[in-house]
């Protein structure tokens, strides 16, 4: 299956502007029919903790957005945007929509970024969402998620073997993007498609680095630190292979996974 990844500079908090720069990035990058393109988190408006001013409105223009482009190329499509959820808080949540461009799945990002204060504007999702890509299941998840191994874990024992981390990542901590993405592929045996943004906003610099790896961890595609896209092909056959040659998978000890944590031991004289 082809997949791409595009990185792009996004507009501060303007959807307009990043709605026409995705239209010609990606008619750029020529995706294949039954393909996947995959943008980054809050790829419409950036990473904002202005929740009103950046929510999706009755008529889910975002969302609609990624709807017409996955029909369009007749791709699957994934993309960040932002509910408002019961308690007013918002969600950060990853769309994927199909070649018909009907949704095909909704995740929202269960771990907040409390460093930066998103957890103080953002209700955390609370559950994985695994869905069927092509040949693949694949689990959705979101920027900081990826420095939390157990959710992988959960997505692999699920049965996915594609994970997708779509994230506003940034630079200063750009050696710990790549390291983990590799990390995630070769922990779970899976390909991994990892989205980040590039540029700046009010607060931070991006180096964009978005990169799909193969499930030994190899590198297929990295896209710089410049706004573009990157194409790689992963293969469904060869992953299924590689699992059934080296089943390190069936070795997961799902006891250690289910066990409660310890009580604090006593203090030490």
């Amino acid at each position: 299956m082809q997949v791409t990844a595009v990185q792009l500079d996004i507009a501060w908090e303007d959807k307009r502007a990043n709605f026409e720069k995705v239209r010609r990035l990606v008619a750029g990058a020529g995706p294949e029919a039954g393909g996947l393109v995959v943008l980054p988190e809050t790829f419409a408006t950036g990473f904002s903790m202005n929740v009103a001013g950046i929510r999706e409105s009755e008529g889910r223009e975002t969302g609609a957005f990624l709807a017409g482009i996955a029909k369009q190329y007749g791709i699957y499509m994934i993309g960040g945007l932002v509910t408002v959820g019961s308690d007013g808080r918002g969600r950060n949540e990853a769309a994927v929509f199909g070649p018909d461009g009907r949704e095909v799945a909704r995740y929202a990002k269960m771990h907040p970024f409390s460093f930066s204060g998103e957890d103080k504007h953002y209700a955390p999702g609370d559950r994985l969402v695994t869905c069927p890509i092509g040949e693949f299941t694949a689990a959705v998840t979101i920027c900081y998620d990826l420095r939390f191994p157990e959710l992988y874990r959960a997505a692999a024992l699920a049965g996915a073997d594609l994970l997708v981390v779509i994230a506003n990542w940034p630079a200063a901590r750009e050696a710990h993007w790549t390291a983990l993405l590799a990390a995630r592929a070769i922990e779970n045996q899976a390909c991994v498609v990892g989205v980040n943004r590039c540029g700046n906003d009010p607060r931070h610099a991006y180096g964009g680095r978005s990169r799909i790896l193969d499930p030994r961890g190899t590198v297929l595609a990295d896209a710089g630190r410049e706004e573009g896209s990157i194409t790689a092909t992963i293969d469904h056959e060869a992953l299924v292979a590689y699992r059934r040659e080296f089943p390190a998978l069936a070795d997961i000890r799902r006891d250690l996974i289910a066990r409660a944590p310890p009580e604090d031991p006593a203090p030490r004289a």
